[in-house]
C-alpha cells in the first residue's frame, strides 16, 4: 500500500476556515517581493530562496495541533508579507525554523529532508543490520551496554547466530558509554562483541560479528501462534508495528485465530512503537467485532479545523469500529470482552492507541511496564499547493510531520503524557529474558498466570540486574514513536 498523500485542502476549504489577517496562500505566491536580510541589510533575498522556509510556515499555520502556543503562528503577528519573510531569512536552516515553530509541550512532530526515506519506512521498507535491540545502564554505574530483544528473520544477524538476550558493550571496538551511544547505533555497518548476562553479570566472549545494512522490508507480525493451555486455546500475537501494507497478515493471522477457536488473546506490543491510526482501529474491530459503527477514537484538531470539521464535518473526527480493512476485505473478528496487552516503556502512540481506545468497550488488562505517553497523530506535508504528494516541488525533498491532532477515547480519556501503567507489572529480567512466544517467557508467562488464575512469578528482586533504558533502535530516527494518518479527513 503506498501511503495516501493527497490532502484535501482546496482552496474552498481556506475561504471556509477562520479568516486570517492576509491569506497564507496569498503571499506564498507574491514571488516577486523581495526582502532586506536584516544581519546583511545590503543583500536583498527573493522570496523563492525562502522556498522551503515559506513551506514549513505555511503547513504549520494551517494545520499544527499547537499552533495557538506560538506567537509568530497567529493570524496577524506579521503586519506585511516583508515581516513574514525577514522572520524567515533570520532562520539558520530550515530544521531550526521548525524548532522554533513548534510547542515546547511537542515530543513527536518532525522534519525530514528525504521523504522518500520516509515514504519508505511507512510501508516497512528500512535497511537493517537485523538485531533490534534496547540501550541500557546498569544501575548505579556507568556501565552502558545494548540488548538484543529480537533478530529479524533473514539478516545477516540471524546467520551470524546472534540470539535474543545476546548483549554488546562496544561497537566497531569504541565501547558504549552515556554520552556516544546514540551516535555509535547509528552506523550501517558496524561490528559488535558479544556476551551474555549469567548472575547478575555481563560476561563478555570472544566472539565478534560484523553485521551489515541491507535494504529489508519487516513484517511486523513477529509471531502468531495459538497455546493451548490449561483447557484453553489462547491467541497470541507478538506484534511490532502497525503498517498499512501488512494489514491483509493481520487479519489472516487473526483468520487463524477464528478458526482454532481462541478464547482468549494476548497482544504484544512490548516493543511497538505505533504506525498507522487506520490499521489501529482496524486490529481494534478484530479483537471484538460487536461495536460496529460505534467509536473506537475521536479526534481533536487546532481550533480552525475543529471548529470546521464540528460545523460541516463532524464524522470526519471519528474513527468507528468497522467491519473491512483498507482493501476491501471482510474483518475476521474474534467478538472478545477481554484482552491482554503486553507493554513496555516502548509502547507508544497506536499501541497505546489501542489499549485507550478498546477501555470503554472491554476489559483491557495491561501487563509489563509504563507506556511513552504519545496520544497524539501526525500527517505528512509535502511542499505542494495543497500540501499534498502530487506536484510536490521537485527544489528539495523536505517534507513535514507535524501533530495534527490528540486522540480521545469513547468516553473522552486523553492526554496521558506520563504513558498507561499497567495493570499486573513485570519489567523484563536481563538474568532471564527467556524466548519470545514460549510459554515460560517471563512477560508473557505473567498474562499466562493471569488468564488461568495461577500464582503469579516470583517477583524477589535478589536475583534481577537493575538497569535503566537509555535508548533503542531507531530511536534517532524521524519515524521513532510515530502515530499517523494516511490523508485528512474527508471535506
Amino acid at each position: 500500500m503506498k501511503l495516501k498523500k493527497t490532502l484535501m485542502l482546496s482552496c474552498f476549504v481556506f475561504s471556509i476556515l477562520t479568516a486570517c489577517t492576509k491569506d497564507e496562500n496569498e503571499l506564498a505566491k507574491e514571488t516577486d517581493t523581495t526582502v532586506t536580510n536584516i544581519q546583511n541589510p545590503n543583500n536583498s533575498i527573493e522570496n523563492s530562496e525562502l522556498e522551503i522556509e515559506s513551506f514549513i510556515f505555511n503547513g504549520l499555520n494551517e494545520i499544527y495541533l499547537y499552533k495557538a502556543d506560538i506567537p509568530e503562528l497567529q493570524e496577524g503577528y506579521f503586519e506585511s508579507n516583508n515581516d513574514r519573510l525577514e522572520f524567515l531569512a533570520e532562520a539558520g536552516s530550515p530544521e531550526e525554523l521548525f524548532d522554533d515553530l513548534t510547542s515546547s509541550q511537542d515530543r513527536f512532530s518532525f522534519i525530514t529532508d528525504d521523504y522518500r526515506r520516509l515514504e519508505d519506512r511507512f510501508n516497512g521498507v528500512s535497511g537493517a543490520t537485523g538485531i533490534k535491540f534496547g540501550i541500557g545502564r546498569i544501575s548505579g554505574t556507568n556501565n552502558v551496554f545494548g540488548i538484543i530483544r529480537y533478530i529479524l528473520p533473514g539478516t545477516s544477524a540471524e546467520a551470524a547466530g546472534l540470539k535474543r538476550g545476546d548483549i554488546f558493550t562496544e561497537i566497531n571496538g569504541q565501547k558504549l558509554t552515556s554520552n556516544n551511544f546514540a551516535s555509535l547505533i547509528e552506523n550501517s555497518n558496524f561490528t559488535i562483541n558479544v556476551g551474555y548476562v549469567e548472575n547478575n553479570q555481563i560476561v563478555l566472549t570472544d566472539k565478534n560479528v560484523q553485521l551489515s545494512d541491507e535494504n529489508y522490508t519487516e513484517n511486523p507480525i513477529y509471531i502468531s501462534k495459538v497455546l493451548e493451555v490449561g483447557n484453553r486455546k489462547i491467541g497470541y500475537l507478538m506484534y511490532n508495528s502497525f503498517i498499512g501494507n501488512f494489514d491483509n497478515e493481520l487479519n489472516d493471522a487473526f483468520g487463524d485465530f477464528k478458526s482454532a477457536g481462541v478464547t482468549d488473546l494476548i497482544l504484544d506490543l512490548r516493543y511497538n512503537g505505533g504506525g498507522s491510526v487506520e490499521t489501529a482501529t482496524d486490529l481494534a474491530s478484530m479483537i471484538t467485532g460487536q461495536f460496529k459503527g460505534e467509536v473506537f477514537i475521536k479526534e481533536q484538531w487546532n481550533a480552525k479545523y475543529q471548529s470546521f470539521y464540528e460545523s460541516q464535518n463532524p464524522e470526519a473526527l471519528l474513527n468507528k469500529f468497522d467491519d473491512r480493512i483498507r482493501t476491501g476485505a471482510g474483518i475476521n473478528s474474534l467478538n472478545l470482552s477481554e484482552a491482554y496487552i503486553l507493554t513496555s516503556s516502548s509502547s507508544a502512540s497506536a499501541s497505546e492507541l489501542m489499549i485507550n481506545g478498546l477501555d470503554p468497550y472491554i476489559n483491557v488488562i495491561q501487563v509489563g511496564g509504563q507506556t511513552v505517553g504519545k496520544f497524539q497523530a501526525s500527517v505528512t506535508l509535502y511542499d505542494s499547493e495543497n500540501f499534498g504528494r502530487a506536484g510536490a516541488s521537485e527544489e528539495h525533498q523536505y517534507a513535514m510531520q507535524p501533530l495534527v491532532f490528540k486522540s480521545l477515547n469513547a468516553d473522552g480519556n486523553t492526554d496521558y503524557v506520563n504513558g498507561l501503567s499497567p495493570d499486573v507489572e513485570y519489567i523484563e529480567d536481563l538474568n532471564d529474558f527467556g524466548t519470545l512466544g514460549e510459554e515460560d517467557e517471563p512477560l508473557l508467562a505473567t498474562a499466562l498466570n493471569k488468564i488461568l488464575g495461577r500464582a503469579p512469578l516470583n517477583k524477589s528482586t535478589e536475583k534481577r540486574l537493575d538497569f535503566e533504558i537509555l535508548g533503542e533502535t531507531d530511536m534517532n530516527q524521524p519515524y521513532y514513536q510515530r502515530m499517523y494518518i494516511d490523508e485528512l479527513p474527508g471535506i
